[in-house]
Formats: C-alpha cells, sequence, structure tokens
C-alpha cells in the first residue's frame, strides 16, 4: 500500500518540475541609436579640435578682416597690394586643409541607410576622445521622406519661405554694401566734397605716369586706423542682439536693427568729422551683423528637422546674390550719384524691415520642428 501511494507522488512532482521550468529563449542582441553612442563617448579631444576648426570660420571672419586690414597698412606701402593677396590666401589654405579632419556626419549617414559610415565615424571620435564605444549594433530608423525644394514652396511655409529669401539676399547686399562703401568714402571723400572730381582725375593722372598698376588713391594710416575700428563694430551689439531676439522676438528685433540700417545709410550723406564717419561706419557695421545673427537664429528655427538643411541652404545661396550686386552699387553708382547710392541701400532695408515685421511665424519660445 505504501509502494502504491509514493509512486504517484513522484510523478506529479517530475511533471510539476517539468512545466516550471521554462524553456530557454533566444538571447536578444543589443543594439544603440547615434545619440546614446555620442552620450557613451562623451566630451573629449575631438569636439575641441572640432570647435576650433568650424570656430575659426566665425572668428576668421573678424579677427582675418583685422588682420587684412593691418597687413594692408604695412604690405601694400612697402611690397605692394599683389603681396597683400599672395598673404591672405595662407589662413583659407589652412582652413581647407583643416576641414579635411572633419568626417561626415554620423545622424545623416545613418538616416540614408549607410550605418557601417556612421559606425565608422562614432569609432573614429571614441578613439581620438580614447573613450569606448557602446556595446550592441547601430540602430536608427531610416527617414522614409527627406527635405525637398518643393518642401518650402508648400503651403504651409510660401509665404515665410519667400520674405526669408527676401531678407536674406537684403542683409547681404546691406553687409557687403557698407564695407565697400566705406572703403569708397575714405578714398574719395565724396561726403564732404574735400576731394573734388577733377582732383580725382588729376590724382588718378598722376598714377597713370608713375605706371601704377591700380588707378587709386592710397588709403593713408588713418584710413586704415577707421577701417579697423569700423570693423571691431561687428561685435558691439552681440550683447544687446542676444537680449533682443529673447524678449522682443525674433521677428521683432530684426525688423528693429535692419530699421536702425536703413537709418545710419542716409546719415552717411551727412558732412562730418572724422570721429563722427567713424561713429556711423561702426553703428553701421554693428547692425549688419545683428541682423546676419538674427536672420540665421530664425531661419534655422522656423523650418522642421526634415527642411533645415535645405532652407538654410538655399538662404546662403541668395545671400550670395546680394553679395554680388553690392559691388556695383557701392562702388559704380556711388562714384556717378552718391546720395542716390545710399537711397537705394536705404531702401532695401526698410523692405526687409517691413518684411521681418510681417513673418507670419514667431519662433521665439517656440521647440524645434521635427516633421513637417
Amino acid at each position: 500500500m505504501t509502494a502504491k501511494q509514493t509512486e504517484p507522488v513522484t510523478i506529479i512532482s517530475l511533471r510539476e518540475l517539468n512545466l516550471g521550468t521554462p524553456e530557454p529563449q533566444p538571447r536578444e542582441s543589443k543594439t544603440f541609436t547615434v545619440e546614446e553612442a555620442v552620450e557613451t563617448i562623451g566630451f573629449g579631444r575631438f569636439h575641441i579640435a572640432l570647435f576650433l576648426i568650424m570656430g575659426s570660420t566665425g572668428v576668421f571672419w573678424l579677427a582675418g578682416s583685422l588682420l587684412i586690414i593691418g597687413l594692408a597698412s604695412v604690405v601694400v606701402p612697402t611690397i605692394g597690394w599683389r603681396w597683400l593677396i599672395r598673404i591672405a590666401s595662407i589662413p583659407g589654405i589652412i582652413l581647407i586643409m583643416a576641414f579635411k579632419f572633419i568626417p561626415e556626419s554620423a545622424r545623416f549617414n545613418v538616416s540614408t541607410g549607410n550605418t557601417q559610415a556612421a559606425l565608422a565615424t562614432l569609432e573614429r571620435i571614441a578613439k581620438m576622445n580614447r573613450s569606448v564605444m557602446p556595446e550592441g549594433k547601430l540602430v536608427e530608423p531610416i527617414l522614409e521622406k527627406r527635405g525637398r525644394f518643393a518642401d518650402l514652396l508648400d503651403a504651409k511655409y510660401l509665404r515665410t519661405t519667400l520674405q526669408i529669401w527676401v531678407i536674406w539676399l537684403g542683409i547681404s547686399f546691406a553687409y557687403y554694401g557698407v564695407i565697400l562703401a566705406s572703403a569708397e568714402l575714405l578714398e574719395r571723400d565724396l561726403v564732404c566734397g574735400s576731394r573734388s572730381e577733377s582732383e580725382v582725375a588729376v590724382t588718378v593722372g598722376v598714377l597713370e605716369e608713375s605706371q601704377s598698376p591700380c588707378y587709386c588713391h592710397m588709403f593713408a594710416p588713418s584710413d586704415y586706423r577707421t577701417m579697423i575700428i569700423s570693423t571691431i563694430g561687428e561685435i558691439a551689439l552681440n550683447p544687446l542682439n542676444i537680449l533682443g531676439i529673447n524678449f522682443l522676438g525674433r521677428r521683432l528685433s530684426l525688423s528693429i536693427t535692419m530699421g536702425c540700417t536703413a537709418l545710419f545709410f542716409l546719415l552717411l550723406n551727412i558732412c562730418t568729422s572724422s570721429a563722427g564717419l567713424i561713429g556711423f561706419l561702426f553703428t553701421l557695421r554693428a547692425l549688419v551683423a545683428a541682423n546676419f545673427n538674427t536672420i540665421y537664429i530664425y531661419t534655422a528655427e522656423v523650418y522642421p528637422t526634415t527642411m533645415r538643411a535645405l532652407g538654410m541652404g538655399i538662404s546662403g545661396s541668395l545671400c550670395r546674390i546680394g553679395a554680388m550686386v553690392a559691388p556695383f552699387i557701392a562702388q559704380v553708382l556711388m562714384s556717378a550719384s552718391f546720395l542716390g547710392a545710399l537711397c537705394l541701400f536705404s531702401s532695401v532695408c526698410v523692405l526687409c524691415a517691413i518684411s521681418a515685421f510681417t513673418l507670419p511665424i514667431e519662433t521665439k519660445g517656440r521647440a524645434l520642428q521635427q516633421i513637417k
């Protein structure tokens, strides 16, 4: 009887044991995204080098201008303007060589399905930072739709895009216009007329007799000083510009600085002292630089991620058109009609101010849009 009672118990226990033991599951492979890899790698030498290279494109802009003006005051009177061009090309060559160090964006490669290239970039950054990569396989959802030119002209963004293009073109036109107009003002003294057109013609005749390759009036040391001081103005309004775009908003801040730019273009027609001219040019350079800062921020914020690079790129292209047109006004037209050239620059700035004020979207406090 005892054996018959214990046997079923043993069988039931074995069955319970078999039912309670889970079947082995296949081990899931680990994965990570680009963001997780960046966080794991951390900040290091690669980011410092990237900051120095990319930052130099913005700081070269100002420091390079000051350097060229300083070199011109020494090189041009001694060994000639050709040597100035040769010396000025050296930093650009160095910068081009430095850009070879910068790899393609890992996020871009992953978004286009080129995971191996993205992984190679991340591994290179990790090696340079003396860090490690996260374990697993790099994965990222491939964007089914990327930005197209037609998206910029979609009904949702059509008005914004057209007004942004007008502003970019006008700001570039005014920026390079004030730079070229500064040289023209100092060379010919067109405001106060201390150097008349006949005197300019005599000066040109003397230069022709001396077989000068450049028929122009050489700058005096005071002219170079004026150029250097006015160039420093490009960083003068940065603190006020930051406060303006954060408290007044992008649209109102840009419309105010564009309106002030138009006003100061007209003030250049006033015959004033050397200090007054320096003040006008200094303020103008500060205003046009503030205009660039604001429209750059606004353009990057108003478009969603899928369209942002496309919007910035096309706007930058239109910016070059404004830069190409500026010399014909600041040098050719200004020689024929000084007030007419200033009125044209001022009118364009007024148009940009109106366009900025009537932009349909304000991006202050607005989260970046990820999709259209």
